[in-house]
């Protein structure tokens, strides 16, 4: 990977992708689309099956190193080779179909994720707003619209590679583990308490981001941003009288 780091930064890398990737918010609320507890855990079991098909991917990249004529840029490496080989447009079309399609179907589930968390649980619940359904729809798709434009002026002006930019995006998304941790094992649960951490993980993974310099032993900033998450939700949680994994909670703990 071009800019590779130190050894550890790729540990530690590994570690916040995996906790990350349970987090996204487009993949965990499938979950309460479930028929049942039973499918969810049908589910669990089965996913890891899905590394089969990154095995092809690996062989690509193999593939791509051992290339005679490298691409100018490593992202390219598919259709680089893909347009070398001589192939029948057709193929090359159906190869760049498959790769649209995949990003497409990303895109849109991240998408409209984000614009329905901003509008139903930012706007609606936390800032306590009324909206009809018509109007909560119409926020949602004007979001999307102006999620869309946003990203693609980040694809436009982007100068990084893709790899960082997906693993700097498992930072500030891990921040949300905490909270999903202590809601799932926890009897009662402190909102402040979670809602500061939460905060304070996300400006910490920035922070880090934007000064690399700060980040002692050279690790992962997500992973700083997990430890600062965790201080001030036990620190708060602590501080008004409410123990995260107890089953019961001070006179003052507020949910």
């Amino acid at each position: 990977m071009p800019g590779a780091k130190t050894g550890q930064w790729f540990v530690t890398s590994g570690l916040i992708s995996m906790v990350g990737f349970t987090c996204w918010p487009h993949l965990f609320m499938k979950a309460f689309s479930a028929r049942d507890d039973r499918t969810l855990r049908r589910t669990v079991v089965f996913y890891p099956t899905f590394m089969v098909f990154l095995v092809p991917i690996f062989l690509i990249g193999f593939a791509g190193v051992l290339f005679p004529t490298p691409p100018p840029n490593p992202e390219q490496i598919l259709p680089h080779i893909l347009m070398s080989l001589d192939l029948p447009a057709l193929v090359v079309g159906l190869f760049c179909a498959g790769a649209l399609a995949a990003g497409m179907s990303t895109g849109d589930a991240i998408a409209h994720a984000s614009a329905s968390i901003l509008v139903r649980d930012g706007w609606i619940t936390a800032l306590g707003r009324k909206l009809s359904s018509t109007a909560e729809r119409r926020a949602v798709r004007i979001l999307i619209v102006v999620l869309l434009a946003a990203s693609y002026a980040l694809a436009v002006t982007y100068e990084g590679d893709l790899v960082r930019l997906l693993l700097y995006a498992y930072g500030p998304v891990a921040q949300f583990f905490p909270g999903l941790l202590i809601s799932l094992l926890g009897r009662r649960r402190d909102g402040i308490a979670v809602h500061a951490g939460l905060i304070c993980g996300v400006v910490t993974c920035v922070l880090l981001k934007f000064e690399p310099g700060w980040s002692p032993w050279g690790v992962h900033e997500g992973l700083w941003g997990l430890a600062v998450n965790v201080t001030v939700v036990l620190a708060l949680s602590l501080a008004r009288g409410w123990r995260p994994f107890s089953s019961s909670a001070g006179s003052n703990a507020r949910a």
